[in-house]
């Protein structure tokens, strides 16, 4: 998997520069197979031949007085001393531990009089070198051909050292180290790439490591596939403190031929503390058009973590003199906050927000995942329960807006102040089985909303404030359960809802104008509505069985549900929910709510005295799996749910019979999804003034048939993903998972060999006034790992009632170790544009890259 974690880097680099090195060798040439050339240097004077002595294996020796601490030395093969010389010499995976130093070695010689150890390694049976040293102190790991140190001193001087220092790898030929740990190398060279021969790196001839801090090296080239480039600097700076780190973010550069010349993404990143950071980046076009950008990740250890990001914006088209000259503002937030569920478990505290103008969003697309969007939906939340008790609260403000209709729609606040369900008949002390009222229970909510709905354009105008829509609303549920005859289960309800409003309406005909005049009238306004009904639900089994064959058994499961419920009829003028007005000058009067129009509505017209029913079924299948020793049995679903669902309404005086919905989904071969929803009306449908209307004539009388099909909507997907072992093993940290879910754009996994997934959508309209409505549409993407390192990823489609190809994109991704090339392409459509870039992975090395686009605004 790879990836580009860029928020927790230092950007002080000088080596943008680079961009425009010679990185296509890397596109046509393999990175595998390197030979290692190694430096010579003396090795150390004439070793001891161990077998002419004494050898002993111990595990620690207290040597002179005048060391500080202990030296616990080891080795596997032997141990020589040599008393005269006042040396100690380890032979076979030496290793001596020191204060904070710890140094292992195929062999090892200790001076415990000038207290200076020397190590190397050994000619192993082919008379390759094995075993060489490897010195560690504290956080710094130095692996070399040939290496003294000095106790006393803490100096030391390394032969063909390799050194991580924070993301980077430092190599040097000789290394002196200082006793602040700070080393000098001479000959060496820079790189981050991990391989132990580097796909590339800075060579110089002088370099200096202050560890925790920076790498400075003198005059430096750049060296790509063994290949010195011609481009060379006077001096580098590589910063490698680890965490995060203020410095400069460097912008890319290019032309559009509607803005001019550009600066991207450049600005400077605050490392403030490991709790909060910020970015502050933007970009500048020639012709006037610029954007604005402030970033920030912030985090409290087991209480909160969250990240925000704003946005403005202004995009200038064409030229001023010109009469298609236009200015477009713009802004966008997008802010989440997440708190630890162990921080307060009796609240929470949660958001969501991704809002703004539909022409910042338009003026800035740059991923297929942002074209395909134009829904946006935000939520902040809070909740808190009274431990102990029935009692909680809740509150939001959300927000929805399509970004081509430009509709908006916000609620601020929704809250609701609720008891969960209480049982008052029910004993303290309970003494057998409980009695069907003791399973009598009652809840409460009460609800406020305020909300609006209008253009994001006259959302922040005067009149907007007027167009607030706000109300309280009481509901006290009563329900049971309990068994009847045994195999039934039936649930008694009663429903009872209030709901108050500062303003109501009254409609007045003006016959001048022959229309019909809407009056706002301030005042409190309560109206109640109540109802009762009762369910009753069984289930039913059914199962055949075979003796011989691949079936086993095929078991149904069919699950009936009837209902009742009544209501009066609300509209009557005894309630005062309804009034009477005229509406045109041939006298004709129409009904209408006082209540129309506000945030919960008012009471239902029309008297309900109807009996529902839904009939679900569920088909399973067991199946015979032979083995060499047994047979196993594995239960598959046929049909996950097959259900018809219907309604008759005695109160009515016409059109009893309400639409009749079939519908059923199930999954094949645990890859193919299948849906399936349709509706079916008993009445004839005619046509009236250009609009279906349903007459009170069924199908049956009129056309000699049950019903008549009126909608239906299929769906199919499929999906095929195959992974390697590695890849359930292989977990992300949550920063990590946190960058891939926020850019999914720039992450491709490569522990996924391929994936498929198609769908298919057929959607129809019987219609009778108007023609036929037939959508049918085809979707597809996936991806495919071509080799280890080659990664295609497709997305595209077909709708089959516009005879054209739907959003098509085309991605390329080559993974070449230390560095990464990707290629995007948009091939057709409004969107048609190509994205190109090779860079190295690393954050130190960032702006290390080559990248060329093209799309509707950009032409470099």
């Amino acid at each position: 998997m790879t990836h580009k974690d860029r928020t927790n880097n230092s950007y002080l680099l000088t080596l943008n520069c680079w961009s425009f090195v010679c990185l296509a060798v890397l596109l046509f040439q393999s990175l595998d197979g390197f030979s290692q050339t190694t430096s010579s240097s003396d090795s150390l004077t004439n070793l001891p031949d161990s077998s002419k002595t004494d050898s002993l294996l111990v595990d620690s020796l207290q040597l002179a007085e005048d060391f500080k601490e202990k030296v616990v030395y080891n080795a596997e093969d032997s141990i020589v001393y040599d008393i005269e010389g006042k040396k100690i010499y380890l032979y076979g995976s030496g290793s001596i531990d020191y204060e904070d130093i710890h140094l292992k070695a195929d062999y090892i010689e200790l001076d415990y009089e000038t207290r200076i150890v020397k190590a190397t390694g050994l000619p192993d049976s082919s008379g390759a070198m094995a075993g060489l040293p490897v010195f560690k102190q504290g956080e710094d790991e130095f692996k070399s051909q040939e290496m003294r140190y000095n106790f006393d001193t803490k100096k030391g001087k390394i032969i063909d050292v390799t050194t991580k220092e924070g993301e980077s790898f430092v190599h040097g030929e000789t290394v002196k180290k200082e006793p602040d740990n700070t080393t000098y190398i001479k000959n060496g060279y820079f790189t981050t790439c991990d391989a132990s021969h580097p796909h590339y790196f800075i060579a110089a001839n002088k370099l200096k490591v202050i560890p925790g801090n920076k790498v400075v090296t003198g005059p430096a080239f750049m060296t790509i596939n063994d290949v010195p480039t011609p481009v060379a600097i006077p001096f580098g700076f590589f910063p490698n403190r680890s965490g995060r780190n203020s410095g400069i973010i460097f912008p890319a550069y290019g032309k559009t031929e509607e803005l001019g010349f550009f600066l991207q993404n450049g600005g400077y990143y605050f490392g403030i503390n490991d709790n909060f950071d910020l970015a502050l980046v933007g970009d500048i076009y020639s012709k006037g058009s610029y954007r604005v950008n402030a970033t920030s990740n912030y985090a409290n250890r087991y209480r909160y973590n969250g990240d925000i990001s704003m946005n403005y914006s202004l995009t200038k088209f064409s030229q001023k003199e010109l009469p298609d000259y236009a200015e477009e503002e713009g802004f966008f937030v997008n802010w989440n906050h997440n708190q630890d569920p162990k921080a307060h478990p009796n609240s929470s505290f949660s958001a969501r927000v991704r809002a703004g103008s539909s022409n910042f969003y338009r003026n800035n697309i740059t991923t297929a995942n942002n074209f395909l969007t134009n829904t946006f939906a935000s939520s902040i939340a809070y909740t808190k329960v009274w431990a102990g008790t029935p009692f909680s609260f809740n509150s939001s403000l959300s927000h929805t807006q399509n970004t081509q209709t430009r509709d908006i729609s916000l609620t601020l606040p929704a809250a609701t102040f609720g008891v969960s369900r209480i049982n008052p008949f029910k004993k303290r002390i309970q003494l057998g089985e409980s009695k069907w009222y003791e399973k009598i229970g009652l809840s409460y909510a009460a609800t406020f909303q305020n909300s609006i709905q209008t253009k994001d354009s006259l959302l922040f105008t005067d009149s907007s404030i007027d167009k607030f829509n706000y109300g309280l609303r009481h509901d006290i549920p009563i329900n049971t359960s309990f068994n009847v005859a045994k195999y039934f289960t039936l649930s008694p309800f009663l429903n009872y809802s209030e709901k108050w409003y500062l303003r109501n309406i009254e409609k007045r005909y003006d016959s001048d104008a022959d229309s019909v005049i809407i009056d706002t009238l301030s005042g409190f306004k309560a109206n109640r509505e109540y109802g009762f009904g009762t369910t009753l639900t069984t289930r039913v089994y059914g199962m055949v069985q075979f003796k011989k064959g691949k079936i086993a058994a095929i078991r149904h499961v069919f699950l009936p549900t009837f209902s009742y419920n009544w209501r009066p009829d609300f509209s009557e003028s005894r309630y005062g929910n309804y009034k009477n007005v005229q509406i045109d000058n041939l006298g004709t009067i129409n009904q209408y709510s006082i209540y129309e129009g506000s945030i919960y509505g008012g009471p239902s017209a029309g008297k309900v005295s109807s009996l529902s029913f839904n009939l679900d079924n569920i088909v399973e299948m067991k199946v015979r799996q032979e083995t060499d020793s047994a047979t196993n049995i594995k239960k598959l679903k046929v049909l996950e749910s097959l259900s018809l669902s219907g309604s008759y309404n005695m109160a009515a005086d016409s059109l009893n019979w309400s639409v009749f919905n079939l519908s059923g989904r199930t999954i094949l071969f645990d890859r193919l999804n299948l849906l399936l929803t349709s509706s079916f009306d008993p009445y004839v449908i005619q046509s009236v003034n250009g609009s279906d209307v349903r007459v009170n004539t069924t199908e049956l009388n009129a056309n000699n048939r049950l019903v008549r099909f009126s909608s239906g909507n299929f769906a199919m997907n499929y999906s095929l993903l195959k992974q390697t072992k590695k890849y359930e093993s292989q977990k992300g940290s949550q920063d990590e998972l946190n960058q891939i879910n926020k850019n999914p754009e720039d992450y491709y996994d490569f522990n996924i060999p391929f994936s498929l997934n198609i769908g298919y959508n057929l959607f129809y309209v019987n219609g009778v006034s108007q023609p036929d409505v037939i959508t049918q549409t085809l979707n597809f993407n996936g991806d495919l790992q071509l080799t280890p390192n080659w990664k295609f990823n497709f997305s595209s489609g077909y709708d089959f009632t516009q005879n054209d190809i739907s959003y098509t994109q085309v991605a390329i991704v080559r993974d070449l170790h230390c560095w990464e090339m990707r290629l995007n392409w948009v091939p057709i459509g409004f969107q048609k544009s190509y994205y190109f870039q090779i860079n190295i992975k690393s954050s130190v090395l960032q702006d290390l890259k080559l990248s060329k686009r093209n799309d509707r605004f950009n032409t470099q």
